[in-house]
């Protein structure tokens, strides 16, 4: 490699290759900055089913989506591996008028009265009020094996952010069911084979208590085969040891 020796060069030979120093490090920063705009490329939404912060059936769950939902709920526990019991209000709801859904949460709890847990991943956030948003309580649980949401959760106290009236303007009009062993409802919306159930309740004092869920069917659906082949495959291995211990 062969160095310029400054000193025995003219003040203009100097100039010019200080401008190309400056200029080769402006090329590179500029490089270095596109690199990580394409990393924070926006998401395609998902509008053929229900969404939560432009979270729909489709996104799979990265540190970039973490880091979003941080921003707008503040910090968040995570939970990998864990029970998914899909039943809400009380027990036999879901036998009662979600049928399908109720036979889905027999597969993903069977045996049943035994702790099944799957390959998920689940982020809880407890203390999004703190960033002037109404949710008490929100629970986002996504496929271990895809990465794409399958259950969500939200509970909130009285509707002051009119949450419902959104929702009846961004899906239409839900169906009503009014509970015969209680006070509540309930109003859900089925798009593309999903549910988005709202339930209302009051509480003790009399003020109203709200969840919201959201069932994406088809993610649901694809945890309960992948786990089932799993289990197979598992058997078939314990029976091809056995065999070969005697």
């Amino acid at each position: 490699m062969q160095f310029i020796n400054f000193r025995n060069s003219s003040p203009k030979i100097i100039f010019l290759w200080i401008a190309f120093i400056i200029s080769s490090l402006l090329i590179l920063v500029s490089c270095s900055d596109d690199q990580e705009a394409g990393d924070q490329t926006p998401r395609q939404v998902d509008t053929e089913s229900f969404t939560f912060f432009d979270i729909g059936r489709t996104t799979k769950f990265s540190e970039q989506i973490r880091d979003e939902l941080e921003e707008k709920l503040g910090r968040d526990a995570i939970e990998r591996r864990s029970i998914l019991d899909l039943e809400i209000n009380y027990n036999g709801f879901l036998k009662k008028y979600f049928p399908e859904l109720e036979a889905l949460n027999q597969k993903l709890n069977f045996p049943p009265r035994e702790r099944v847990d799957h390959n998920t991943l689940k982020l809880m956030y407890r203390y999004a009020q703190k960033k002037s948003v109404p949710f008490k309580l929100v629970e986002l649980v996504f496929s271990g094996y895809t990465k794409t949401p399958m259950l969500f959760e939200i509970n909130f106290k009285e509707d002051e952010a009119n949450i419902v009236e959104t929702l009846r303007e961004k899906y239409g009009q839900p169906e009503v069911i009014d509970w015969q062993e209680g006070n509540g409802k309930s109003m859900f919306w089925k798009k593309s084979g999903d549910y988005l159930i709202v339930s209302i309740t009051p509480d003790q004092f009399g003020k109203q208590d709200h969840q919201i869920m959201i069932y994406f069917m088809n993610n649901l659906k694809q945890l309960v085969e992948t786990e089932s082949k799993e289990k197979e495959i598992k058997e078939e291995q314990r029976v091809k040891t056995g065999k070969k211990a005697f």
